[in-house]
């Protein structure tokens, strides 16, 4: 889990770094190396691409919200810092949960409203005192986090029935299809090094996604699910040394709020479970 949340806060990182490139195009090439490594995996171990006729439609809507979700994401990750980008994002859970109460009749219990509104204010700390995140960039940011919630429904919907790799290959199948369609008119040819970084994104998507789902096969996930949240803390790290970001002490506070919250919230249902 360490590695894996490393990895992705490093394919964050060289996404921000490549500002140059519209965030199609980048998103294209994620897509197209990350699928063609799963593609070859399922094909080795005799696995499926298609998946079963019972799970197809949540497939598509899981790869439909991820990709909304994720390019909106990757739009604000150009437009604010990146540890305010990140923390925003883990908001997700909180909208997973409401969707889950109506949805899969699951309550929402009184703790983790109470987490879940130390998240919300450290939003409100965020914006208030970090004048470098526009109002627009944060309502987009937490539409992506909306839509990135019914991800996470999605995904619980089809649970164990498909190969984990399965759910990846059609998030990132759609998406090089979509984002290569989408990138037409933005279409740049990349430099050698962007390409060099482009190749990077695809392949450290692919070790992030790979080795989080080792370590929630290999582990009971109550332990290893807070270490998700280390991702903010590189994220702020990064930011710090890769791109020269500093961070007001209210505002720190707000990414912190952010962070507390997500993880009391992971630690009080896997007790309760």
């Amino acid at each position: 889990m360490l590695l894996a949340t490393f990895s992705l806060s490093l394919l964050q990182s060289m996404i921000k770094q490549l500002d140059e490139l519209h965030t199609f195009e980048i998103f294209f090439f994620r897509g197209l190396v990350t699928a063609l490594i799963c593609l070859a995996i399922l094909k080795r171990n005799k696995v499926s691409i298609w998946g079963k006729p019972s799970t197809r439609k949540w497939l598509v809507l899981r790869a439909l919200t991820g990709i909304f979700s994720t390019c909106v994401f990757y739009f604000t990750l150009k437009w604010m810092p990146f540890g305010a980008a990140v923390s925003l994002k883990y908001l997700s859970p909180i909208f997973a949960a409401v969707f889950a109460m109506f949805m899969l009749k699951e309550p929402l219990r009184w703790p983790q409203i109470v987490f879940f509104g130390m998240a919300l204010g450290g939003v409100a700390l965020l914006k208030g005192y970090d004048t470098r995140i526009e109002t627009m960039a944060l309502i987009l940011s937490l539409i992506a986090a909306v839509v990135g919630g019914l991800a996470f429904l999605f995904i619980r919907r089809i649970g164990t029935e498909e190969h984990p790799l399965v759910i990846v290959i059609y998030y990132m199948g759609l998406t090089t299809i979509s984002m290569g369609l989408l990138m037409i008119p933005f279409w740049r040819r990349p430099t050698i090094e962007e390409s060099l970084l482009l190749l990077a994104i695809g392949l450290t998507g692919f070790v992030g996604q790979y080795l989080m789902t080792q370590a929630m096969q290999t582990e009971a996930v109550s332990r290893i699910a807070p270490l998700k949240y280390l991702e903010l803390v590189y994220a702020l790290l990064i930011g710090l040394v890769w791109f020269g970001e500093t961070y007001l002490f209210w505002s720190f506070f707000g990414i912190s709020l952010i962070m507390m919250g997500m993880v009391l919230n992971v630690f009080y249902t896997k007790r309760r479970r």
